[in-house]
């Protein structure tokens, strides 16, 4: 029942791909470059902004890397094939033919804005990045390399990954005031 879901969406997520050649390049550039955007923001939050937000990055790289160490372990135990091993659909670029549940590029994004979400300093800029981060992983749908329920994945295992980061963050402020510390070195500061 949820794999014939899981199939039913993917069509009619996919079935406009590879139809107008704009649209799929914005879809490839999006699905494969998108979690760049967050990298960006978090160094430009890093630089431009006081110990607090410093803090926060930190607690959403933090997210971020347990999202994908979660991932990861799923992968271990459970393996879905892509759309393109199946195969299925249309397939914009080429892509390692791995387990895609769930999403590592939507897990990534997701982690990091949820975690943001939890501060006033970031809440503005976080709901931007949850928009750009669902977007990302839709696009990937469509560029049929991730089945819907993967993105949905990605979704539950950044809530848990965030939330673990924020229940904890007391436990992380002397790492993070390492880490600034030899920020500050490198940096002359």
């Amino acid at each position: 029942m949820i794999e014939q879901l899981n199939m039913a969406l993917f069509y009619m997520i996919n079935q406009y791909a590879g139809l107008n050649p704009f649209v799929d390049t914005f879809a490839i550039l999006s699905a494969q470059y998108t979690p760049l955007i967050f990298v960006i923001a978090l160094i430009c939050l890093w630089i431009k902004k006081g110990t607090t937000t410093k803090n926060i990055v930190l607690y959403s790289i933090y997210a971020a890397i347990l999202g994908l160490i979660i991932n990861y372990v799923i992968g271990q135990f459970y393996f879905h094939p892509r759309p393109f091993m199946i195969p299925i659909g249309t397939t914009l670029f080429h892509y390692p033919a791995e387990t895609s549940f769930p999403s590592d590029h939507t897990t990534f994004m997701i982690s990091i804005a949820l975690m943001m979400s939890y501060f006033k300093e970031t809440r503005k800029i976080s709901m931007m990045l949850v928009i750009l981060g669902l977007i990302g992983g839709f696009l990937r749908v469509f560029a049929g390399v991730h089945f819907p329920l993967d993105i949905i994945g990605s979704l539950g295992v950044s809530i848990i990954a965030s939330l673990t980061v924020y229940y904890l963050k007391d436990s992380l402020t002397s790492l993070n005031r390492k880490i600034e510390g030899v920020y500050s070195k490198i940096a002359g500061r």
